[in-house]
């Protein structure tokens, strides 16, 4: 059966999440001054994102709740105690300045625009509904989507197909009817392809490797994918 669907990863596959939380966090720091831990923005930087990501594993595992997992962040960045209503405000200010560097990805609205009227659209986030909708709202492509499913939500998290087929569920589809886009080879193509989705790893940062997953390093290689029905037979379009 034909592929009906692009169910849609939202952070660093359609919205330059690191991007902006990059040029937020170098905007905060110049404001509140370097923590004396660090060397450099560049060194604090790199912390945050590391911390960023074992946090957000963590949450992704069920280990925090989506809260949690910010206010471990400002805790382990800084290296000292905070209460919850103190890490909560430092992460705030920072979002202000991540807030202000929003943006999609040059190549997202074209693909979305070329795609528009061969499949439908829908967008499944290890993320809370609360921030996703507000996200695609404020960047002018919420009503490009029929449905925005997120974790916090639903209570599980991907790559755990339980939320690929919730998504397919809210399409009314079946998994193999629905294509997912993400820039996490296992959480996201790696899941999507376990839970009986065809799954696409969006890998701009062209890591490589992972034979085993169909590849591109650009949307605009999608509309070709799709309309060659590449599971069947184009092997050639993979990298």
């Amino acid at each position: 059966m034909a592929i009906r669907a692009v169910l849609w990863d939202i952070d660093d596959t359609i919205f330059d999440y690191s991007g902006a939380d990059r040029a937020g966090m170098r905007r905060h720091l110049e404001i509140e001054g370097l923590p004396e831990a660090y060397t450099s923005p560049e060194h604090a930087l790199g912390v945050w994102k590391a911390v960023t990501d074992v946090q957000w594993g963590r949450f992704a595992a069920g280990e925090t709740d989506f809260p949690g997992q910010r206010r471990e962040r400002v805790r382990a960045f800084l290296g000292r105690a905070l209460s919850d209503a103190e890490a909560d405000d430092w992460f705030g200010r920072h979002a202000a300045h991540y807030e202000a560097a929003w943006a999609l990805f040059p190549d997202t609205v074209p693909v979305l625009d070329r795609l528009a009227d061969a499949y439908r659209h829908a967008v499944l986030s290890n993320s809370s509904i609360r921030n996703q909708d507000r996200k695609l709202r404020a960047l002018g492509v919420r009503d490009r989507f029929e449905a925005v499913v997120c974790a916090v939500e639903l209570g599980v998290s991907k790559p755990d197909a339980a939320a690929f087929h919730a998504a397919c569920d809210a399409l009314e589809l079946l998994p193999h009817e629905v294509v997912y886009v993400g820039n996490e080879p296992d959480i996201d193509a790696g899941g999507a392809v376990a839970a009986g989705l065809t799954g696409i790893w969006l890998d701009r940062e062209e890591r490589g490797g992972r034979p085993e997953l169909v590849r591109i390093t650009a949307l605009d290689e999608l509309p070709g994918l799709l309309a060659g029905d590449t599971r069947f037979g184009a092997p050639d379009t993979f990298r």
